[in-house]
Formats: structure tokens, sequence, C-alpha cells
């Protein structure tokens, strides 16, 4: 059993892995939290999963957050007795990456693409809709051959609350109908419908460039609540990093 952790800029992602996830947990990413801090967190995560860490054989952690990396990394060994492996340079993935500077390429990215070249058809394109939003083009070789990044859903819905003073906050439920009639459903419109279709119509160049796709995922944590709501055929799969950290871990402990 291992212990995989992915530290999002939002949510700290975290799963024990047998042959199956057995369970998947999220807490606040705290700059300001102490490696202690981390510790009880995560012990006590484990406690309410009834997972002894004794019996834990090893830990992987993936990150977009260096300032807290330190702090984890030494609440894993504290609370598993395990160093665990970094997703990093020197780590082995399997993964070409045709980039400019493969170097560049984020750490949750890469075992994003790692998870779905294993799983599913390609060519790919994968989607991880949390902080910001992502899309990488995987082509019919397993190669990675870029993306886009632009920003999440909450950082505009967040800008649009804060530098429009006339607008307040709102949930992201469905509104009755595309065209708004009152402020509320019409900013819901505007988040949901505009991120799907931002979605649908990168989608649409990306295969103009990579060629038809066999396979769209989604991942992160707003994908369930905006994939409803794209017209093409996107498969969600909320677990895919997790299943990318296993993957990473085998290959070098093998």
């Amino acid at each position: 059993m291992i212990l995989a952790i992915d530290i999002g800029n939002t949510n700290i992602v975290l799963g024990c892995i047998e042959e199956k996830i057995l369970f998947v947990s999220r807490i606040t990413t705290n700059k300001q939290a102490t490696q202690d801090e981390y510790a009880i967190s995560i012990n006590n995560i484990l406690k309410l999963h009834k997972i002894d860490p004794e019996k834990i054989d090893g830990a992987i952690i993936s990150s977009v957050v260096p300032a807290i990396n330190n702090a984890v990394y030494g609440a894993v060994k504290a609370v598993t007795s395990h160093e665990p492996l970094v997703v990093g340079p020197g780590i082995k993935t399997g993964l070409n990456i045709k980039l400019d500077n493969p170097a560049q390429l984020g750490s949750d990215r890469v075992v994003g693409a790692v998870a779905a070249i294993a799983q599913y058809p390609k060519p790919i394109i994968v989607i991880d809709m949390g902080t910001a939003t992502t899309f990488c083009a995987i082509n019919e070789l397993g190669e990675h051959l870029g993306g886009i990044i632009y920003p999440g859903v909450k950082i505009s819905l967040d800008a649009l609350t804060q530098m429009a003073s006339n607008l307040s906050g709102i949930s992201l439920t469905k509104p009755k109908k595309v065209i708004g009639s009152n402020t509320a459903d019409s900013m819901k419109s505007g988040i949901l419908y505009g991120n799907a279709s931002m979605i649908d119509g990168m989608i649409d160049r990306f295969e103009e460039e990579l060629g038809k796709t066999r396979t769209i995922v989604a991942t992160g944590g707003l994908s369930e609540t905006i994939i409803p709501f794209c017209k093409h055929k996107i498969i969600f799969d909320n677990d895919l990093l997790l299943k990318g950290l296993k993957i990473i871990y085998d290959k070098n402990v093998e």
C-alpha cells in the first residue's frame, strides 16, 4: 500500500492505493502550515479511513507549490516512516515530452498524462480543472505535444465578483436557462456555459492540429461541475492523478 499526494494551489489531494484506490481525501493548501500541522492532518485522515500508517509501504508526492514541498515531505516521512518519492528531475515517468523545454511541464500535467496513456486509447486530450484549467495533447505515439493554460473557474468567478461592484458571489448551480433573466442566473450561465463553451471550442481547435482524438478525459475539482454542460463526449476521471502517481511509483521501485 502506498500513500499518494498531489499538491495543488488550492487543495492537496491524497489517497492510499493498493491494487485499487482505497480512499481519496482533500485538505486545503496552506503555505503557512508547518510540517507538524501537515503531519497531524495526514495522520487524522488516515485514522478517519481506518488506515494503519505502519502498513504503508511507501509514498509519492506531486506538487505545483514548491513553497510547501519540504513541509509535506517531512510530514509524510514522520507519519509513514518512509521517504516519499517526489515527481521531478531524476524520476522515471516513461513520458516522452515534446516541449521546447520539457522541464517546464508541471508535475501535475506529467502525472495526468502518464495515467491517461496507461488507461485510455490515444490520441488523448487531458483536461485538468483546478486553480487553472489546463489542456494536454497526447498523440497516437503517446508523446506529450504541449497544451494550454488559462484561468480556472473559481479564479474567473472571484475576479468577476471582486472587480465588478454590483456583482456578488453565487453558487455554481444550474441556471434555469442559458439566457439569464436576473443577475444571479446570468452569472451562473456565464460561468457554467461560458467555461463549457470554452472547453468545447478548445477541443475543436486541438483536433484541428492533433487530428481526431480517441479520448477526451477530464479531471480536477471543478470538472464534475462544468463537464456535464459540454457538447463533446468527455470522460470524467476524478482519480486520474492518483492513478498516475501509482504508475510512476511502481516505475521507480521495481
